[in-house]
């Protein structure tokens, strides 16, 4: 989709405050204005309903938790507002949401580059405007990543993580496990956290993340 030449109105999120005073730098550089520029999450769902403006750029990783807020709040405008242009800056592919981040709004309007790409001026500029014009605009970083989540998610266990996984779907305490695998308890809790990182599950209570994994395992 061609670029929308005009000026646009943009709200920005980035918590560092040097790279927000430099983002702003090359949004004006531009011929854009920031209408907004916000360090939290919080503040970017408020700064999006006063200015209402043509695209939305936000780092992933903000406070409070310096997790995955950006992301998670760019999924909630859009669920909101489907047709809204949201451009994801990140230094690296938060695979747990990035692809429903770009499946939303039918796929149009959104993009996800990684920092990297902002040093290439013109091209950070080219991607503002496809992206407020309804285009896609991805990181090839971010493509390979999401095309190799694709595949089983199993494949990176373990034989014993996979048996630690099987008995996880039992409902089977950490104690149970170890029991049954003639194993120590520690030893569980490492193969857990193993498998909860191998699988990319998204940060969150320790119980929810072993429900994710069961759910994994069952659709595989």
């Amino acid at each position: 989709m061609p670029a929308d030449p005009r000026p646009l109105r943009i709200v920005l999120a980035e918590d560092s405050v040097l790279l927000r005073e430099g983002l702003i730098g090359l949004i004006a550089r531009g011929g854009h204005e920031v209408t907004a520029a916000v360090g939290d999450a919080p503040a970017l769902l408020r700064a999006v309903g006063e200015h209402t403006p043509d695209l939305v750029v936000t780092d992933v990783r903000m406070p409070p938790d310096h997790q995955d807020e950006g992301l998670r709040a760019a999924l909630r405008l859009r669920a909101g507002q489907p047709g809204l242009p949201v451009l994801v800056l990140s230094q690296y592919v938060q695979r747990a949401y990035a692809a429903d981040l770009l499946d939303s709004g039918d796929g149009t309007g959104v993009g996800y580059l990684l920092k990297d790409r902002v040093g290439h001026v013109e091209e950070f500029l080219d991607a503002l405007a496809s992206v407020a014009a309804g285009g896609t605009v991805v990181d090839p970083e971010v493509v390979r990543q999401l095309l190799r989540r694709r595949r089983d998610p199993l494949e990176r266990l373990t034989p014993r993580e996979r048996e630690v996984l099987a008995e996880m779907a039992q409902g089977r305490s950490n104690a149970a496990i170890a029991r049954a695998l003639v194993v120590s308890e520690a030893a569980v809790g490492k193969h857990i956290g193993s498998i909860l990182t191998k699988l990319d599950l998204p940060q969150a209570g320790d119980t929810h993340r072993r429900v994710l994994a069961v759910l994994a395992f069952l659709r595989a």
